[in-house]
């Protein structure tokens, strides 16, 4: 169980996400109210040590400014949030690949196992943005999509309040959270350390679980 905060948006809630024990931090380079120039996404990218995956989140971008914008950071992961194809996706040897979808009725599994990517990424559908809206979906929405072999990951409105709810329901490999760590949008400390403690804690009693079904069959 893994847990990303993304829309950093300076060095100093880069810094304290990663004391915080976060296992990635996410840029936004789309359009957005979280969205960081280069200039300000190279600054936050030397506040981040070793082993914490830097994330940049675009939506339909030109894969040449992608390509620039991921060496110029030393990104490890790209996330797409738009209407990227699967062709389009195919074009980033090298990186850890993110796929988004808005998880919906209609949203079919066939149409996420076409993507060559490493994960896939399930969030609220909007009108009007890509994500960080704030508003969480149907988890059931998410059940079919944890038995594909692609880890999934969960986001979309989790916040302190209802992570354990979330991570009950679901169980995804990971859970991305932007709004539901901020105070005023702004990333705040306890809420990232409340967020931190539930996946830790829920990961824990998982492999304790898993651990005493091991010894049963023994």
């Amino acid at each position: 169980m893994k847990l990303k905060i993304c829309g950093i948006r300076n060095s100093q809630e880069a810094k304290l996400a990663v004391e915080e024990g976060v296992d990635a931090v996410g840029l936004v380079f789309a359009e957005s109210p979280r969205q960081v120039d280069l200039e300000e996404a190279e600054n936050i990218i030397s506040c981040i040590p070793p082993f914490v995956s830097r994330t940049g989140v675009f939506v339909d971008e030109d894969p040449v400014k992608v390509m620039e914008i991921a060496r110029k950071c030393s990104l490890d992961t790209l996330q797409f949030h738009g209407q990227e194809s699967p062709e389009y996706c195919r074009r980033f040897k090298g990186y850890v690949l993110v796929k988004s979808f808005a998880a919906t009725c209609e949203l079919k599994l066939s149409q996420v196992q076409e993507y060559p990517v490493d994960a896939i990424l399930l969030d609220t559908k909007y009108e009007d943005k890509k994500g960080g809206g704030g508003l969480a979906f149907d988890w059931n929405l998410a059940l079919p999509f944890a038995s594909i072999s692609l880890p999934m990951i969960l986001a979309g409105g989790i916040n302190p309040a209802n992570i354990k709810e979330a991570l009950s329901a679901v169980t995804p490999y990971a859970v991305d959270v932007s709004s539901g760590a901020e105070k005023n949008g702004v990333k705040d400390r306890k809420l990232i350390r409340t967020l931190a403690q539930e996946v830790n804690c829920f990961k824990n009693f998982s492999e304790i679980n898993y651990s005493r079904k091991d010894e049963k069959h023994e």
